[in-house]
């Protein structure tokens, strides 16, 4: 599987911006697909999921901020986020898996938000 993400950028806080991140390769094997985060300096933390049988899953700190959508037909998961805040800065990791395995990890696409 390989993930070909994309939507970073510079955006002021408030604000809203779009992630999206492609599957190609062996899509069938693709159960969950989701984001992760890197702060400058920290871990790379969850962010959100979205499995093939339509539940999604938030971290607290982006709860009711952040939407994740997936289209299946173009093999597409979206993170939708509002309401940015400084402390949302990272590199956006979108990942892919399936039961027990992670199957691939994107690129990562990097945002700021500027306060």
């Amino acid at each position: 599987v390989q993930l070909q993400a994309s939507g970073g950028g510079l955006v002021q806080a408030g604000g809203s911006l779009r992630l999206s991140c492609a599957a190609s390769g062996t899509i069938f094997s693709i159960n969950a697909m989701g984001w992760y985060r890197q702060a400058p300096g920290k871990q790379r933390t969850w962010v959100a999921t979205a499995t093939s049988d339509g539940r999604v899953d938030y971290a607290d700190s982006v709860q009711g901020r952040f939407t994740i959508s997936r289209d299946n037909a173009k093999n597409t998961v979206y993170l939708q986020m509002n309401s940015l805040k400084p402390e949302d800065t990272a590199v956006y990791y979108c990942y892919a898996a399936r039961p027990g395995a992670l199957l691939s990890w994107g690129q990562g696409t990097e945002f700021t938000v500027s306060s």
